[in-house]
């Protein structure tokens, strides 16, 4: 029995390729699953509304004479172009505030990556107790910072414990009013404070590491330290290129430690940073206009280090 096949004449063909073009458009805007939208918009919402909000109102106070007024009131902003950015970065405090950030990063960054993934291989090879010291690590992560400070006042005092314990080695003056050990002191606090977090992440990342891998790095001969350089680090380098990124956008973003630690950045701005001069710059000072030429500045200088973190941590091969 022969079937007789009726020819597609070209308008049909047309549109068939039309409502193909049509469904490939919406599937490119809202997805395969346009119901994911519904869901996640909550978060979009708060993004918006906490990040990028704010973030494009700083960009144009930072280019306006700005000054905060009531509510309802009516007060015209200059534009002003570039004068609050020059007036920022010929600010000693201001340039001193970077610097203390780039000296904060050169010291936590290095410390935050080596011993996090350190320690996280040591319990990954399941070490006696290792429970025990997953939940010590991670306790001062998730306490409240202001109470982790005062115990770190108490150690880190004139007469504290840590100088007790030094006898005639304790620096004079103590670390915290130290102009040269202030922020490095800081530096070791966050890192201690933070380790937790990061041993996380690589304990994580170590669960996708291949045992095979292990096993004939063991047969060729490797030892302990062999197989630590050649199959774990490059096996977690994706965690290691986010830790890094975190480590920097944490370490730029300082306030709550030099704002308690050495009371608002003392001795003599030694320990101030960016965030904690946007402060006093925009509440106390009134200068909300400088202070958003601050926080530009500094978005452009964390997204630099960052996009350097991931080019030089190899990020970009991870995709």
């Amino acid at each position: 029995m022969s079937t007789v096949t009726t020819p597609r004449s070209p308008a049909d063909e047309a549109g068939g390729a039309g409502q193909k073009r049509t469904a490939s458009l919406s599937e490119r805007i809202l997805g395969k699953h346009p119901l994911g939208i519904l869901f996640s918009a909550p978060y979009v919402i708060f993004l918006v509304v906490v990040f990028a909000y704010p973030f494009f109102l700083a960009i144009w106070i930072s280019f306006h004479d700005y000054i905060f007024t009531a509510p309802g009131s009516n007060v015209d902003h200059e534009f002003v172009g570039f004068a609050n950015y020059v007036t920022a970065l010929t600010d000693p405090a201001v340039l001193r505030s970077f610097l203390n950030t780039l000296i904060f990063l050169v010291i936590n960054v290095p410390i935050t990556v080596v011993l996090s993934m350190v320690l996280a291989t040591a319990l990954n090879a399941g070490v006696r107790w290792a429970a025990v010291f997953r939940v010590a690590f991670y306790v001062p992560y998730v306490t409240a910072s202001v109470s982790l400070i005062g115990v770190w006042l108490l150690l880190f005092a004139q007469d504290g414990l840590i100088n007790t314990i030094l006898g005639p080695l304790a620096p004079d003056p103590s670390w915290l009013i130290n102009s040269s050990l202030a922020m490095p002191s800081i530096a070791l606090y966050v890192a201690w404070k933070q380790l937790g977090f990061f041993i996380l992440l690589y304990l994580a990342a170590l669960q996708g590491i291949p045992g095979e891998l292990y096993e004939a790095a063991s047969i060729d001969g490797a030892g302990t330290l062999n197989r630590f350089w050649n199959v774990t680090v490059p096996g977690v380098r994706p965690a290691t290129v986010l830790v890094l990124i975190l480590a920097i956008i944490i370490g730029a973003n300082l306030f709550t430690e030099p704002y308690l630690l050495t009371n608002g950045g003392g001795p003599n701005g030694a320990s101030a940073t960016p965030v904690l001069l946007i402060y006093q710059k925009a509440l106390q000072q009134t200068n909300p206009d400088v202070a958003s030429a601050i926080g530009v500045v500094l978005v452009i200088i964390v997204g630099l280090l960052s996009a350097m973190a991931n080019r030089v941590g190899g990020g970009g091969d991870n995709v």
